[in-house]
């Protein structure tokens, strides 16, 4: 009798422990979904040559509008009092999309392609276009506005692409300086990454809706 008693107790700890794991296990797996960017978020129905016509036929001048209208929205990066938007595609690599986004409207500097990413800077917004790092055939598109680049980032990761002279005409004199002595003793972002924290620098991440487009703060779609 104490016998079955025994293996009675001991199988319902088993089936409470069962469920409490498969609650557990049911959560971790969406939290690991929810941080992930796989190739079907970034599928989109039309063909490339569509999507450069549509690009190309436009009348918006607004950049981050012509980009969330056409490309999926996968991610946000929340930084001081800005929100730097990251869009992606399967089908552009990096300087091929940096030479038509710049060809529909011409940035006032255009950086090199230097460790697979590309930067064009407009007066009021910078575009960061980058390989990504988990997927082979992927490229991220980073919105962000000026004041956003200007309060967020490290001035280190955009001496790689622009010169101190030109970031100083865009953000103010001894921008570079001023912003490397902050960034010393705190840390700064230095572009947008799937594979690093952005607890840092007071920057934080909101996932995106995968294929879900017209995302941005001034979409038109």
């Amino acid at each position: 009798m104490n016998k079955k008693i025994g293996l009675s107790v001991t199988l319902l700890f088993f089936i409470l422990l069962a469920g409490c794991n498969s609650n557990s296990f049911s959560n971790l797996s969406a939290f690991d979904e929810s941080d992930a960017i796989l190739e079907e978020d970034l599928q989109v129905s039309e063909t490339k040559d569509e999507i450069i016509n549509q690009l190309k036929s436009t009348n918006n001048s607004d950049m981050e509008a012509l980009i969330s209208n056409n490309f999926p929205f996968v991610d946000s990066v929340v930084g001081d009092d800005t929100t730097a938007n990251v869009y992606g595609t399967l089908l552009f690599e990096v300087e091929e999309l940096a030479d038509l986004l710049a060809d529909i409207k011409k940035p006032q500097e255009v950086s090199d392609y230097i460790d697979g990413q590309q930067i064009l800077a407009y007066s009021d917004l910078f575009i960061i276009i980058k390989d990504s790092e988990e997927l082979d055939n992927a490229t991220f598109i980073e919105v962000a506005s000026e004041q956003f680049v200007r309060k967020n980032y490290s001035p280190n990761f955009l001496t790689t692409y622009f010169t101190i002279r030109m970031l100083d005409s865009f953000f103010g004199n001894n921008w570079v300086s001023n912003r490397r002595s902050y960034c010393s003793s705190n840390d700064c972002y230095g572009g947008y990454s799937t594979s690093r924290s952005y607890n840092k620098g007071g920057t934080t991440t909101n996932r995106g809706l995968g294929s879900f487009r017209g995302g941005g703060p001034s979409s038109g779609k």
